[in-house]
């Protein structure tokens, strides 16, 4: 955590109410956001119970499962989430526009630039908590195997048609949330904890209702006060007025309410299979039809302060103006979302189980590429996190005091002007290091030459003389507006803006042999390739 971090939790159990660690917003929140509010059987968790879906606060759609253990009503259950999230899905996918790419040529194996179709928005998901991300990556990879009785009319357990669509959908979100900045897939929790800091732990960051008390305590409440009583305050029958996020349940529901309920609904339902046609089965029917409703009053009860709560922090959320960085990363989420659109309508199989090496070590580098660029716009979007950037000693503001005009030792002499700058902050410089500024949203180098007013080899603060080393023109004389001025305030940074890709990683038929080598290379008739790890039950619901 970052000093600025630590001294707004210092001020916010002071205060009894949160503080903010953003002046901004950092995440992009749709206009029309799809909320899934999951939850899970206790101790089963690729068992769905219920959930909330959709994009209207004022009317949920309700998805409960009577029993759990049943095969035929999990299918249901993720037969109605299709219903509700595909749909959602696809009426962003035909509004394209115009966009162009960087391809490789087959021909000339040079990169030209193409014109291709971008969805003009992506549909976003908001669920309640982290662990609710952790239950779409699960409910995916339990889904996008699946086979149907069209793909496969003997299958033993075929999925309803749409089922094995909506789990692939699921798993790409699942792995794009793990990409720094990208806002396809959010949960709440992490969201608010992004922009507020609270008097509390990190763990109890981690409860909805604990976590809006902080920032929006009721009036005449602090928010500690308010967030004891969202964790612990009990009605007359022993339940959580403030119920969990999900997709876990409180074990004083589970047993007290849930596990009762479950179990008329099995007796009905025995009741009814024993009754057939008999004088009593409208009887069985009837209940057994009550006891299906009372399973849903009571998930319905459960979820619905989660999806109040979701939807109140995207109003607080709603109410910082974007930064203005934001809707770069938003445009890479609209490419990821127009790829996986392309694969899905191409034919492709499903992504796989496992990685190989190359894909592998593509994700880690790009997860790496946007997390260092993620950090960098953040500091260059909002001046408080800014702030905590320079308190560690990795950017700092100052005042051109003087610019002395010099040139390079080349035999193509280039402007290479000395520049004067007067801090109070106290940046990590040593001999020659690299330092930027934003200037017409790109980044301009210099390099650090000397400090002017400390003693030798310690720049710490005071006059520190900076050579400008680009972005100035081709000409002797350097491009308008390209040098500063006397009297202009700048932000410097010790980071880069815009990180650099790593090296170009080798195509998965040509990995090397420390990474098993190409796929089959060493298989032969008396030596097959071992068989694929077997299917087992974690593979599906």
């Amino acid at each position: 955590m970052s000093l600025i971090g630590t001294l707004a939790r210092l001020e916010a159990m002071e205060s009894g109410r949160a503080r903010a660690l953003a002046t901004v917003r950092h995440r992009r929140i749709s206009a029309r956001p799809l909320v899934l509010v999951p939850l899970t059987t206790s101790g089963e968790a690729g068992a769905p119970l219920g959930a909330l879906v959709g994009t209207d606060r004022d009317a949920p759609r309700l998805l409960t499962v009577a029993q759990p253990r049943d095969r035929d009503l999990r299918f249901a259950f993720l037969a109605e989430l299709a219903e509700s999230v595909l749909p959602y899905l696809d009426a962003y996918a035909d509004v394209v526009e115009a966009a162009e790419r960087n391809e490789t040529d087959p021909e000339s194996g040079k990169r030209v630039k193409v014109e291709v179709e971008l969805c003009a928005d992506a549909p976003q998901l908001i669920v309640p908590s982290r662990p609710g991300i952790d239950f779409v990556r699960l409910l995916g990879r339990s889904m996008r195997f699946r086979r149907t009785a069209e793909d496969d009319p003997e299958t033993p357990y075929p999925a309803p048609p749409r089922v094995p669509l909506l789990g692939r959908w699921l798993t790409h979100y699942g792995e794009r949330a793990r990409v720094p900045g990208s806002s396809l897939l959010l949960a709440a929790t992490d969201l608010l904890n992004r922009h507020w800091a609270t008097g509390q732990s990190n763990l109890e960051d981690q409860h909805l209702g604990a976590l809006l008390a902080w920032i929006d305590p009721p009036a005449g409440s602090s928010g500690e006060e308010a967030a004891l009583r969202a964790e612990l305050e009990r009605d007359r029958d022993g339940q959580l007025v403030c119920p969990p996020a999900g997709p876990a349940t409180d074990p004083a529901f589970d047993n007290r309410l849930l596990a009762p309920a479950i179990e008329r609904y099995d007796s009905a339902r025995q009741a009814l299979a024993a009754a057939e046609d008999g004088p009593g089965a409208d009887e069985q029917l009837a209940r057994l039809t009550g006891a299906e409703r009372e399973i849903r009053r009571l998930l319905a009860g459960v979820m619905r302060p989660t999806w109040d709560a979701v939807w109140h922090g995207l109003d607080l959320l709603a109410e910082l103006p974007e930064g203005a960085r934001v809707t770069d990363r938003w445009t890479r989420d609209r490419w990821s979302f127009t790829g996986h659109r392309d694969r899905v309508r191409a034919g492709e199989p499903p992504q796989p189980r496992r990685d190989d090496a190359v894909t592998a070590a593509q994700k880690l580098a790009s997860r790496e590429t946007a997390q260092g660029q993620l950090e960098a716009q953040e500091a260059l979007d909002d001046p408080l996190v800014l702030a905590g950037r320079r308190l560690a000693g990795e950017a700092f503001l100052g005042e051109v005091t003087e610019v002395e005009m010099a040139y390079s030792d080349s035999k193509r002499p280039s402007p290479r002007p000395l520049i004067t700058v007067l801090t109070d902050d106290l940046p990590h410089l040593g001999h020659r290091t690299k330092v930027f500024r934003s200037l017409d949203g790109k980044p301009q180098s210099a390099e650090f030459v000397r400090a002017d007013d400390t003693p030798e080899g310690d720049a710490g603060g005071g006059a520190l003389v900076l050579r400008l080393l680009d972005r100035m023109g081709r000409s002797k004389d350097p491009a308008p507006g390209s040098v500063p001025e006397k009297g202009d305030r700048i932000v410097w940074t010790l980071f880069e803006h815009d990180q650099r890709g790593g090296p170009k990683l080798p195509d998965p038929e040509e990995t090397p042999w420390t990474h098993g080598g190409p796929p089959g290379a060493d298989a032969t008739p008396e030596a097959p390739l071992p068989a694929p790890d077997p299917v087992t039950e974690d593979d599906f619901l």
